[in-house]
C-alpha cells in the first residue's frame, strides 16, 4: 500500500479509511439520493480532512525549518491534483465529441472554470443548482469542491504564515481559526431562506470555510507529530469512546439527513465538520482501536485513491446514466461504480503515483519508455502521435454542425420548454390573446388572458374566471389547456418556485387578472416549506376554488413536496388536489426523455385533468 501522506509527515491509514466513507457517501447520493439522502455530507468530511492535513503539514515544516517554502508547497499541490484532472477533462471532452458534440460549446464555460478552479463560482453565477436541474447535468458539476479545495491551498499558507510570524500561541491561533469559521457558518445561516434553493450558499467558498478551517484549528492543537503511542489506557479509551462518537454521528447524519432541511444550514453542517473534527482527532492518534478498524485494507486501498474516485465518479454517472429515469437499476450502478473505481485505479498507477514519486519529467520519460517499447518503429510512432494530437484537438475544438440553443440551454440545467408557448390570435375570432414576455437567458414566460375587448368574454366561455399559475410543466401545456378553457389566464415560468407563487397571484390581482378560481401547478423545481404553502393559500382564501397539483419529477424532492400538498385540502376547505404523480403512472411515453415534461398526447392528457378539476358544473335543465 503506497503512503499518500507527502514529506516527512507520519502515515495515517485510518485517515484514509475515512476518505473512502465519505467518497463511497457522495457516490451513492449522486446514484440514488434515496439510499444516502445525506450522502453530500461526505464533501464536508473531505473539508475537515484537507483543513487538518494540510495546516498540520505546514506547521510541522515551519517547527522543523523555521520558515514554509510556499513555492514547494504550491508545486506539490498541483503535482498532486492537476495531471490526473487532465486527463479526466480531455476523456470528458472526447467522449462528448464523440456521443454528443452538441454539447460542447454550452460546457466550454465548465472545461475553463475547472481548469482555473473557481467552478463554484461559476456556478453560482450562472444560478446552476446544484439540486434543481432538468436535461443532462454538466458532467463536471462536481468541480465545485475541488475549486474550493483549491482556493482554500492557494490563500491559507499566506494566512498561515502571517499567524505563525506573529508567534501566537497555540489557543490563540486555534482560537482566531474558529473565530473565521464561525463567520463563515453564520454567512451559511443568515443566507440560507428557506423553501428556496440553497445552492448559493452550498457552493460559496465564503459559506463553506468552516470545515476547513475547523480541521486547521485540530491541527494547530492535536498535531500528528506530536501524538504518542505510550499513552494510559485510559487516554486510549477516551479518544476510541470520543472518535466512534463522532463517527457515528457522522453516519446517523448521511443516513438521515435531506438536502432540503433547514437544520443542516443553521448548524447541521457545523455540527458534522464537528463531529468529523473529533473522528479525526482519533484517527491521527497512533494508538486505538478505531484507526484498525478504519485502516482495513480495503478502505485504505479506496481511500489511497479517493481523489480519482471523486473525479471520475460524477462524469461516469452522468454520461452513462439512463436519460429521464426515475428509478435505478442496481447492475446498472453496479457497473458504473465498477468502472469508476478502475479507472481511479488507473489514473493512481499510471498518472498520480509515477508523478507524484518522480515528478513530470520521469513520468515523461517512464511514458516515453513504454511508448517506444510497444511501438518499436519509427514511423508507427509518428502515425500514433499525430492521431492522437489531431483527436485530443479535436476533442477540445469540436462544435456541433447544428448546435440548437434548445439544446445547449439544456446543457447548461435549464429545464426545456417543450411546447412553444402560444402566439396571438389575430382574427381568426376565437378571442384569445397570448402575452409573451421578455425572457431571461434561460426563462420562458408565457401569459393567456381574455382580450382587450370593447365586449365582455361569453359567458359560454369554460375558462372564464380561472387564472392557473406554474413553471414549465404548466408552461408546455398552455396550448392545450386554453383550448379546452378558452378564457382561461395562464402564468407558466420556467424554474418558478412556490415561494414565488405569492408575488405571481398579487400582480394578477392588481390587473385583474386574478380567477375565482385558482390552479397552482408547483413543485418541479425544489420542495417548499408548510409556512409557505400555508401563507399561499390563507392569502387566497376567498377564492371560490384552488386547485393544487402535485408533481411527478425524478428527483430527491418529488416525495416532500406531494406529501405535503397532500395536507393542504384538509386544512382549506377551498382547496382540492389534482394527483398528477397517481394519474401519470404507468404512461412514459407521455414524457420527454427528462421524465417530467410532457409530448403533445401528455399535454393534452395533464390538460383534461386540470380542466375536470375547474370546470363549473352544468346547471340542471
Amino acid at each position: 500500500m503506497p503512503s499518500p501522506i507527502e514529506g516527512k509527515s507520519r502515515y495515517m491509514p485510518g485517515i484514509d479509511g475515512l476518505r473512502a466513507l465519505a467518497v463511497l457517501a457522495v457516490i451513492a447520493y449522486h446514484l440514488h439520493p434515496g439510499w444516502a439522502p445525506g450522502g453530500l455530507l461526505g464533501v464536508g468530511i473531505f473539508f475537515v480532512l484537507s483543513g487538518y492535513l494540510i495546516t498540520d503539514l505546514l506547521i510541522a515544516e515551519w517547527r522543523r525549518e523555521g520558515r514554509l517554502n510556499l513555492k514547494s508547497f504550491w508545486l506539490r499541490r498541483f503535482r498532486r491534483l492537476l495531471p490526473a484532472m487532465l486527463v479526466l477533462l480531455s476523456a470528458v471532452a472526447a467522449w462528448i465529441w464523440l456521443v454528443d458534440r452538441s454539447r460542447l460549446p454550452a460546457l466550454q464555460g465548465d472545461f475553463l472554470a475547472a481548469l482555473t478552479y473557481v467552478s463554484n463560482w461559476w456556478l453560482v453565477y450562472r444560478e446552476v443548482s446544484y439540486f434543481e436541474s432538468f436535461g443532462p447535468p454538466s458532467p463536471l458539476g462536481h468541480f465545485w469542491s475541488l475549486a474550493v479545495e483549491e482556493q482554500f491551498y492557494l490563500l491559507w499558507p499566506l494566512l498561515l504564515v502571517l499567524g505563525l510570524r506573529l508567534q501566537l500561541r497555540r489557543g490563540w491561533l486555534a482560537g482566531v481559526m474558529l473565530l473565521g469559521a464561525t463567520a463563515s457558518a453564520a454567512a451559511m445561516a443568515l443566507l440560507y431562506e428557506p423553501g428556496t434553493d440553497p445552492s448559493r450558499i452550498y457552493y460559496g467558498t465564503d459559506t463553506r470555510a468552516f470545515g476547513l478551517l475547523i480541521g486547521a484549528a485540530l491541527a494547530v492543537v492535536w498535531p500528528s507529530g506530536k501524538l504518542s503511542a505510550g499513552t494510559s489506557v485510559r487516554i486510549r479509551r477516551i479518544v476510541d469512546l470520543a472518535g466512534t462518537a463522532g463517527l457515528l454521528a457522522v453516519l446517523l447524519m448521511i443516513v438521515r439527513s435531506g438536502q432540503y432541511d433547514a437544520f443542516l444550514y443553521r448548524g447541521g453542517f457545523v455540527l458534522l465538520s464537528l463531529a468529523s473534527a473529533v473522528t479525526v482527532a482519533a484517527l491521527a492518534h497512533p494508538s486505538g482501536h478505531l484507526r484498525r478498524i478504519l485502516g482495513w485494507h480495503p478502505l485504505r486501498w479506496l481511500g489511497v485513491r479517493s481523489y480519482g474516485i471523486y473525479l471520475w465518479h460524477y462524469p461516469v454517472i452522468v454520461l452513462t446514466g439512463p436519460a429521464g429515469s426515475d428509478g435505478i437499476s442496481l447492475a446498472h450502478a453496479a457497473l458504473q461504480l465498477t468502472a469508476t473505481i478502475g479507472l481511479a485505479a488507473l489514473s493512481w498507477k499510471f498518472i498520480e503515483e509515477p508523478i507524484r514519486r518522480g515528478g513530470m519529467k520521469a513520468w515523461g520519460a517512464q511514458l516515453l519508455g513504454w511508448y517506444r517499447k510497444r511501438l518499436p518503429q519509427q514511423s508507427m510512432r509518428w502515425v500514433v502521435s499525430a492521431l492522437l494530437i489531431l483527436f485530443i484537438c479535436a476533442s477540445c475544438l469540436g462544435e456541433s454542425p447544428q448546435p440548437p440553443a434548445a439544446t445547449n440551454a439544456l446543457a447548461e440545467g435549464a429545464a426545456p420548454a417543450l411546447t412553444p408557448a402560444p402566439q396571438p390570435d389575430q382574427g381568426n375570432g376565437t378571442g384569445t390573446v397570448t402575452e409573451v414576455s421578455a425572457p431571461k437567458t434561460d426563462e420562458v414566460v408565457a401569459e393567456t388572458a381574455p382580450p382587450v375587448a370593447p365586449e365582455a368574454a361569453p359567458e359560454e366561455e369554460a375558462g372564464a374566471g380561472i387564472t392557473a399559475i406554474g413553471d414549465s410543466v404548466l408552461l408546455g401545456t398552455a396550448a392545450q389547456l386554453e383550448k379546452q378553457l378558452p378564457g382561461i389566464v395562464i402564468d407558466g415560468k420556467v424554474g418558478r418556485q412556490l415561494a414565488q407563487a405569492q408575488e405571481v397571484a398579487d400582480r394578477l390581482r392588481s390587473k385583474g387578472k386574478l380567477g375565482s378560481r385558482i390552479i397552482i401547478e408547483l413543485g418541479t423545481n425544489g420542495a417548499f416549506s408548510k409556512k409557505q404553502l400555508e401563507s399561499l393559500l390563507h392569502s387566497l382564501s376567498d377564492a371560490e376554488q384552488i386547485v393544487l397539483v402535485n408533481t411527478r419529477v425524478p428527483r430527491p424532492w418529488e416525495g416532500t413536496v406531494n406529501d405535503m400538498l397532500k395536507e393542504a385540502p384538509g386544512r382549506f376547505t377551498n382547496t382540492t388536489l389534482v394527483d398528477w404523480h397517481a394519474a401519470s403512472s404507468g404512461k412514459a411515453s407521455f414524457f420527454a426523455s427528462d421524465g417530467v415534461h410532457l409530448n403533445a398526447a401528455g399535454s393534452e392528457y395533464y390538460a383534461s385533468l386540470l380542466a375536470n378539476a375547474v370546470r363549473k358544473p352544468q346547471a340542471p335543465k
